[in-house]
Formats: structure tokens, sequence, C-alpha cells
């Protein structure tokens, strides 16, 4: 497994998603779940793989997608980036 500063010195950064769903029994209301990894962005291999395995194994329709990636420019320096998936 990959230590952190590797990830980051191959140019990850961390991505932090809010993830709104329906819940099954209840379709009129939304939950949320927070996902946390080292991505790359802006393509988001990880969280569009785990956003795929959502729709294909659990139950409860994406709604949406709310996340921060923070990617260390420098020593001393940090890019931030956000942004919004509309999935409904």
């Amino acid at each position: 497994m990959n230590s952190e500063m590797e990830m980051m010195l191959r140019g990850y950064g961390l991505t932090t998603a809010q993830i709104f769903y329906r819940l099954p029994d209840h379709p009129t209301l939304l939950q949320s779940y927070v996902w946390q990894e080292y991505d790359l962005a802006p393509d988001f291999p990880e969280m569009k793989g785990f956003l795929k395995f959502w729709e294909e194994k659990l139950e409860g329709p994406l709604h949406s997608v709310r996340y921060v990636h923070r990617k260390m420019i420098s020593a001393s320096e940090w890019r931030a980036l956000q942004g919004e998936i509309i999935l409904h």
C-alpha cells in the first residue's frame, strides 16, 4: 500500500466528497454519505469508480455529489478545487 506522501508525489490530492442519495423506502428523502480518498483531478478515477460501485451494488439511487480536492503544489502551497456533480 502507498503512503500518503508517495501518493502526493505522484500527483494525487485528497478528495472529500459528500454523496447525496435517496433512501430506498422513502424516495422523497435525501441522505448523505462522506467519502474521502486520494484521487487525481480533474478526472477523479477513484471517485468515479466508487460511484459506479454504488450504482451497481448498493441500494439508494444517487442524487448528486459535492466534492473538494486539495493538492500540494509545494511544501507550503496547496491548490483547492471544488465542484458539484448532478446525477438525477
